[in-house]
């Protein structure tokens, strides 16, 4: 690791509470990237909501595009150029859309069950704990003079969920173990185990889904086990270790002898051998990065309490720390780099309410996924990133027959929302899913994940293989405007956005100024990516020549980014989406030194929306708004948005939901992606690096005038930490994890001098404007001491 600034203080990371859970969002979440739980930590009767990622309805379906073709989309393609919008809208309408006929969604398992029964006696010192440290839930009470303690985790190395029972007292442990499934199943009980079999069915979103097992065996020290139909019991025990397992059919025949093999094995050892495993192996990814934010008068609290005081208008820098703390406890929970699957709308947990919406608990390429991922590269979590960029991998081969059937192109595309088996066909309606270059947004992980690690191994046979496909797309799909000379897409849309025009509203047009940034995007990459490997220079150069067609990012006439090509009026001004500032964030296409009106013209969107009636606040837009404040190096009102994400989304287990009554949920649902977008949001105020610079404290609040992380990454392969006091940096260091050139913008006052290299001092010097370039090989060390 190299050398590290000095630490003023470590907080201490967990979520705590004085009471049970009694309901799902008050309880915690356990992951291992397959296999999850929600603990409520009931005295009396306590729930595990299980979780598996695999666990889902639908089917593959080869009749989900409905073929359109060249001809059909050059002849849509003319009624737009001549302005007959409203005739394009209606034929884009009724042929351009998918068949959901086996679409599915991801499902709960349902809830497992432990009844327990006491000796007479008072009920006292209850606390439960989810350790981010440790990554295991504790509940702790006394009842009478004995002593109870459990223990859960979800264990990424044993590959199975593992609970742990214990007293102070011998023979003081009595309960049952029994089932509260949301999915039809057999269940056995005998031998120590609960077994439950079952196919998923789930009719709502058509037919299909997986085969499935689980198996609850429970082991005591000492004690009596009997078994009844449906309920295993135990009694008399002084401690007793359960091991959780639930296997799928997807794509995995072996799913049946898989879970009895994993829940024998891990029965075989003994139980402080599987914690110390898993705490290790936790341990690994989240001692990576640490940070602190100042002191704060509340951290004795427990959380739910903290987050009230928060509610009520009193911003907690501790809680701002832990929140971020919480996010990268999140996605190790939820994605490893041996998931099957990435993590879904709701992560790897699932609150029963999602699925049952229209919407399902599925993959949403128009933001949401994306943002499940955005603090995968810079919390130092690369390994994280892999279950999405091997989904991307697979969906673009799915996608090149949507490509070819759709719109007569060579090359892969995917729209709005995907799914487990392959679903890339545009959504049952245009005004959500005619987004073909949804595939581009979600393909840029891939170019992320090389710029932060410098793997060229997998540039090689992973990102651009990939990338390249959908830029053979692109050069396929878009159509020169005869008018203008310019490439254009479309018609698609501005997820998920209306205009008006010749007093009509609508959403589908060519070249929505998103569709700009992400084709900029994905072709610029390529670009990119074949100089270094120094492969396919003929196509590189067709890239170029498209890039030079492309039109310029415009400022309507209300002084902000427009979100169309054309100036139409927002049928929406209050919409939760601005596709159109992806060029802010997670791209670079507008930045403040560069572009300084675009970047003004940007932050007029935001104030625009942020200020609209009724604007649709919800936590993912929320954070969105976060990162692209933060970008624009707005520290205060980037600020303003996180503490938003607390008082209007946070619930008391921290999870950020959508509120009932947007995008027609009845009640609050929870959503995984702001609880990982707004952490990269503090990450982007904290550090920055784009266009080959890294910038220190680019955002800082006047909130966090004291603090220090450690090991956030920054692009083109280094990891950094930085101490900093009333807003100034005292200490960094950098160690670059690959071999690169480097620009880093020096604090302010800071003397090139006082900058060594690899201890060497007195050799580096900066520019005018206090930019230093330092070339670094792989384990080189930057250090910085005020």
């Amino acid at each position: 690791m190299g050398t590290a600034c000095s630490s003023p203080k470590q907080q201490e990371l967990s979520l705590w509470y004085e009471q049970p859970a009694t309901k799902w969002l008050e309880a915690s979440p356990i992951g291992n990237g397959r296999l999850g739980g929600m603990v409520y930590g009931d005295v009396n009767i306590d729930r595990i909501a299980l979780n598996e990622i695999t666990l889902w309805s639908g089917q593959y379906d080869p009749n989900q595009e409905k073929p359109f073709g060249r001809k059909r989309l050059d002849d849509l393609r003319k009624l737009f150029f001549d302005g007959k919008l409203s005739e394009g809208n209606r034929i884009a309408s009724g042929y351009l859309k998918g068949n959901y006929n086996s679409f599915g969604t991801h499902l709960p398992v349902g809830d497992m069950k432990m009844t327990f029964t006491y000796p007479k006696g008072e009920m006292k010192k209850y606390r439960r704990t989810l350790s981010l440290e440790t990554a295991i839930k504790t509940v702790e009470y006394s009842i009478g003079d004995v002593q109870y303690r459990r223990e859960y985790f979800s264990s990424n190395p044993d590959d199975v969920m593992v609970i742990r029972l214990s007293a102070s007292q011998p023979k003081s442990i009595a309960f049952e173990v029994s089932l509260d499934l949301l999915r039809e199943a057999k269940v056995v009980v005998g031998k120590g185990a609960v077994e439950f079999t079952g196919k998923v069915s789930f009719p709502k979103h058509g037919p299909g889904g997986v085969d499935f097992k689980g198996k609850i065996a429970v082991s005591t020290e000492d004690g009596l086990t009997t078994c009844a139909p449906g309920t295993l019991t135990v009694k008399e025990a002084s401690s007793v270790t359960i091991i959780v397992d639930v296997r799928t059919s997807y794509k995995n025949p072996d799913y049946l002898a898989q879970c009895d093999a994993s829940v024998q094995k891990a029965q075989a050892k003994a139980y402080e051998s599987l914690k110390s495993a898993h705490v290790a192996d936790y341990a690994k990814l989240f001692n990576r990065v640490q940070l602190y934010l100042g002191d704060s008068k509340t951290e004795g609290l427990p959380t739910d309490k903290r987050l009230g005081l928060v509610k009520s208008g009193k911003p907690d820098v501790g809680l701002d720390a832990l929140f971020f703390s919480y996010g990268r406890y999140l996605l190790i929970a939820a994605s490893r780099e041996n998931s099957p699957l990435p993590a879904t709308l709701q992560g790897l947990w699932n609150d029963n309410l999602a699925c049952n919406m229209g919407w399902t608990n599925d993959y949403h390429l128009d933001i949401n996924t994306e943002q499940n991922y955005w603090l995968a590269n810079v919390g130092n979590l690369a390994e994280c990133h892999t279950p999405l960029l091997n989904y991307v991998s697979d969906l673009s081969k799915h996608g090149e027959k949507t490509a070819q059937e759709v719109y007569g192109c060579q090359g892969w595309c995917a729209h709005t929302v995907a799914n487990v088996w392959g679903y890339s066909a545009p959504s049952q309606s245009i005004a959500w899913g005619l987004f073909p270059l949804a595939s581009s947004w979600i393909a840029s992980h891939l170019w992320t994940q090389y710029r932060f690690t410098q793997d060229k191994d997998y540039l090689a046979k992973v990102a651009y293989p990939a990338l390249k496909k959908n830029a053979i797309f692109l050069l396929d799909y878009m159509v020169q405007d005869s008018k203008t000379g310019y490439l254009m897409t479309g018609p698609s849309i501005s997820p998920e956005n209306w205009f008006r025009y010749n007093g009509e509203e609508m959403c589908a047009s060519m070249m929505p100024t998103g569709d700009r940034m992400l084709a900029f995007e994905t072709m610029t990459s390529c670009v990119e990516a074949a100089r270094i490997l120094d492969v396919d220079k003929e196509f590189s150069s067709r890239l170029q020549v498209a890039l030079a067609k492309f039109p310029p990012i415009k400022i309507g006439k209300n002084g902000a980014i427009q979100e169309w090509f054309e100036d139409y009026e927002e049928a929406q001004p209050n919409h939760r989406h601005t596709t159109h500032l992806l060029g802010v964030y997670p791209f670079n296409q507008i930045t403040v030194s560069k572009t300084p009106a675009l970047a003004k013209a940007a932050e007029k969107v935001v104030v625009n929306r942020l200020n609209a009636d009724g604007w649709e606040d919800t936590e993912w837009s929320r954070a969105n708004m976060l990162c692209v404040y933060a970008r624009l190096k707005n520290a205060e009102e980037a600020y303003k948005n996180l503490q938003g994400i607390f008082t209007e989304f946070a619930r008391d287990n921290m999870f950020a939901v959508a509120p009932g009554g947007v995008a027609l949920a009845e009640s609050d649902i929870f959503e995984f992606d702001a609880n990982q977008a707004a952490p990269a949001g503090i990450a982007e105020m904290l550090l920055q690096s784009y266009d080959g610079c890294i910038e220190l404290l680019p955002a800082l609040p006047a909130q966090w005038h004291t603090g220090y992380f450690k090991g956030l990454c920054a692009e083109g392969g280094a990891e950094i930490d930085v101490t900093w006091k009333k807003g100034k940096v005292q200490e960094f260091v950098m160690r670059s994890t690959a071999d690169n050139s480097f620009t880093i913008r020096l604090p302010a006052g800071a003397k090139p001098s006082k900058i060594t290299k690899n201890g060497a001092a007195g050799t580096l010097t900066a520019d005018a404007n206090g930019w230093l370039v330092v070339d670094l090989k792989k384990k080189d060390v930057l250090t910085f001491n005020h």
